[in-house]
C-alpha cells in the first residue's frame, strides 16, 4: 500500500520466519490458495462493488481509495486470493482433510462492508468463507469470532440479522471504526473494551459473554477473524493482550469446536502490525490449533 504503510508484505514474512525459527513449520500442511470466483464474492458483495474496485485498480503506481486504503497493480489479485483462501479452508475442514486451518493472508477483510472498502480491506474474507459454508456446504449455524483491536464493522454489515450466523467480538471502544455499540442486531455479541484493557478483561468477556451465547447457538463451524493488534506491543491500538491470551482463547474455541462443530475451525489473519508481536502471537495461536 506504499512505503511505510503498516499493512506490508513483511507481515507474512515475519510469521513464516518465526515458524521456521521455532522449528514448528514442519508440523503444518501448506496449501496455495486459489483466487475467489466472482460467484463466491457475489454472495457477500454486489456486482457494483466489484466493478468499482476493478475500475480503481491501477496499471502503475498506487491509488488511494481512502487515506488508509490503497491499491497497486497487484492488489486486485491479492484480494481475490485472500478471499479464496477462506473458501479453500472451509472446503478442507468440511471434507475432513484437515481438522482446522489458518489462512496467512493479506490484505485483511473484516472492515470491508457489502459496498465499501476501508481499513486496509477490499473484500470481506471471513464473510466470503462463512457464506461458502452456508450456501455451498449447507450448514445451518456458523460462528464468527473476532478478537482484532478494531471492531469488524464490515462483517457486522454483512451478517446483521442473519440468524444462521452468530458473531462474537471484542474491540477497543471508542476507537476506529467507531461502530459496534449502537443497537447491534440480536445475532451480534459485541463486547467493547476500554483502552488499556488486558487479559483479565478479555478473559471475562469470553467466559461471561461469548461462551454462553456460543454454547446456546451450537455452531457447526467456527470462523476466526484473527487480528493480533490488541497485543500490548502493537501501537495500532491501546489494548494490552499477550501471547498467552491468544493461546487461551484459541484453546477455549477448540473445546467448543469439539463439542458442537466436529472440531472444525478456520482462522483468517486480520490485523497485527508490529512484526515481532504479530509473529509470536500467531505462533501461540497455531500451537494451540495444532496441539503442539
Amino acid at each position: 500500500m506504499g512505503a511505510h504503510h503498516p499493512e506490508s508484505p513483511s507481515r507474512l514474512t515475519a510469521i513464516n520466519d518465526y515458524l521456521i525459527a521455532q522449528g514448528i513449520d514442519a508440523y503444518f500442511v501448506y496449501y496455495d490458495a486459489p483466487l475467489a470466483t466472482i460467484e463466491q464474492l457475489h454472495r457477500v458483495h454486489p456486482a457494483s462493488h466489484l466493478e468499482r474496485l476493478k475500475r480503481a485498480s491501477p496499471e502503475h503506481g498506487v491509488v488511494h481509495l481512502d487515506p488508509d486504503t490503497a491499491m497497486n497493480p497487484h492488489t486486485w489479485k491479492a484480494a481475490l486470493r485472500s478471499a479464496g483462501a477462506g473458501v479453500m479452508a472451509v472446503d478442507l475442514v468440511m471434507s475432513g482433510e484437515v481438522e482446522n486451518a489458518f489462512c496467512a493472508i493479506r490484505p485483511p477483510g473484516h472492515h470491508a462492508e457489502r459496498e465499501n472498502s476501508m481499513g486496509f480491506c477490499f473484500f470481506n474474507n471471513i464473510g466470503v468463507a462463512a457464506k461458502h459454508a452456508l450456501e455451498a456446504h449447507g450448514l445451518e449455524r456458523v460462528a464468527i469470532i473476532d478478537f482484532d483491536v478494531h471492531h469488524g464493522n464490515g462483517t457486522e454489515d454483512v451478517f446483521k440479522g442473519d440468524e444462521r450466523v452468530l458473531m462474537c467480538s471484542i474491540f477497543q471502544h471508542p476507537f476506529f471504526p467507531y461502530s459496534g455499540t449502537d443497537n447491534p442486531a440480536p445475532n451480534m455479541c459485541n463486547v467493547p473494551l476500554p483502552a488499556y484493557s488486558g487479559g483479565e478483561e478479555f478473559m471475562g468477556a469470553v467466559q461471561d459473554v461469548w461462551l454462553p451465547r456460543l454454547r446456546e447457538f451450537k455452531p457447526q463451524l467456527i470462523l476466526i477473524s484473527a487480528g493480533f493488534d490488541a497485543h500490548y506491543e502493537d501501537d495500532m491500538g491501546g489494548l494490552k493482550l499477550l501471547e498467552r491470551d491468544y493461546a487461551w482463547v484459541t484453546a477455549q474455541l477448540k473445546k467448543l469446536a469439539a463439542e458442537t462443530a466436529g472440531k472444525r475451525i478456520v482462522s483468517m489473519l486480520e490485523g497485527g502490525y508490529v512484526l515481532s508481536s504479530l509473529a509470536r502471537s500467531v505462533g501461540a495461536h497455531l500451537r494451540e490449533l495444532a496441539d503442539l
